[in-house]
């Protein structure tokens, strides 16, 4: 098991796309939360197999339909958070 912080930049915001890395992430079996940052950017905190967050990594980088994705920043994090299924946190 991994964690992982990815932060996705471009048109994000408003457009159903944490609804979409939550459905796509529970797809996978993955855990973890998403949210909106106040910079406009979505942070999306993934835990599971390397081969899942992989999957979810090039989901994210596609994005819903009306998503224009510029860019997907990785950080592999130290601790795992304990959370259960995917949930999306308030902004």
């Amino acid at each position: 098991m991994t964690a992982t912080r990815f932060l996705i930049a471009g048109r994000v915001q408003g457009v159903g796309y944490r609804d979409f890395v939550r459905r796509e992430a529970s797809r996978l079996g993955l855990c973890g939360t998403v949210r909106n940052l106040a910079d406009g950017r979505v942070e999306a905190v993934v835990v599971g197999g390397r081969a899942a967050t992989d999957a979810l990594l090039a989901a994210c980088r596609k994005g819903p339909p009306f998503a224009e994705v510029t860019g997907v920043g990785l950080e592999p994090l130290s601790d795992e958070p304990q959370i259960d299924g995917f949930v999306i946190l308030r902004s």
